[in-house]
């Protein structure tokens, strides 16, 4: 794809927002530093941006290149179905390893697809912790049978989780109700209630049956290394 291409897609990108209510041509120019009349000559195909202007709206936006190529071109190249173009998105559902160590989930990894509300998924909330601004938002893990019970009755055997990565805070998302979290543990991922108790992290089932575990945090060594992400959504197949 040419880089006359690449600028044009970005213009498009930055516009949807704006018509989304989500942006505005003044908040662009706060967030990159450049005045409020170099971002209405690039929206107005008045001007291009350098490489260097175009990493910075990219870098403010949480745009990545790919986000800019042709969905097809993409597709071809990495055997992962394009964005839908209705008003649902596609979530690829990948190991728990994947989940909690690959901030780009690639077309290897994906076990399958699913498909959530755009709507329901913009909607939700983040809380960011730590440099995770360019890992892929949603990934979807399916639960093992044992992991599940651990949950039980608030996760079940074989639900599959839609996790949060950009919500790793400890912080209560509802007031009063217990976050579920997707944790890293052992080259993979549990789904566990989390909370600190001086060094240590604290990692709690639902289900009474089964123990507390008590992860030490090291020095320097952050619980929000550990946190894969909220658990946003629970499925089970019927």
């Amino acid at each position: 794809m040419k880089f006359k291409s690449l600028q044009e897609n970005l213009r498009k990108a930055i516009w949807e927002r704006i018509d989304d209510g989500d942006l505005t041509g003044l908040r662009l120019a706060e967030q990159t530093g450049f005045k409020q009349a170099h971002i209405s000559n690039f929206l107005n195909r008045k001007r291009s941006l350098s490489l260097e202007g175009m990493d910075r709206v990219l870098s403010v936006q949480r745009l990545s290149v790919l986000d800019l190529m042709d969905p097809a071109e993409v597709n071809k190249r990495a055997s992962i179905p394009p964005p839908s173009e209705d008003e649902f998105e596609n979530i690829f559902v990948v190991e728990g390893a994947i989940a909690s160590a690959e901030p780009i989930i690639m077309s290897m990894n994906v076990r399958e697809i699913q498909k959530f509300k755009r709507s329901f998924l913009r909607r939700l909330r983040t809380d960011m912790h730590g440099k995770r601004s360019d890992w892929e938002r949603f990934v979807a893990v399916k639960v093992e049978a044992n992991e599940g019970m651990s949950m039980y009755p608030r996760l079940l055997p074989g639900a599959t989780v839609l996790i949060d990565r950009h919500y790793n805070s400890l912080q209560p998302y509802r007031k009063g109700e217990l976050n579920m979290y997707a944790v890293k543990m052992n080259g993979t991922c549990i789904v566990r209630y989390v909370e600190l108790a001086g060094k240590n992290m604290v990692l709690r089932p639902h289900n009474q049956t089964y123990a507390v575990e008590v992860v030490p945090l090291s020095e320097g060594e952050s619980f929000t290394d550990h946190l894969v992400g909220r658990v946003c959504h629970m499925g089970i197949e019927v």
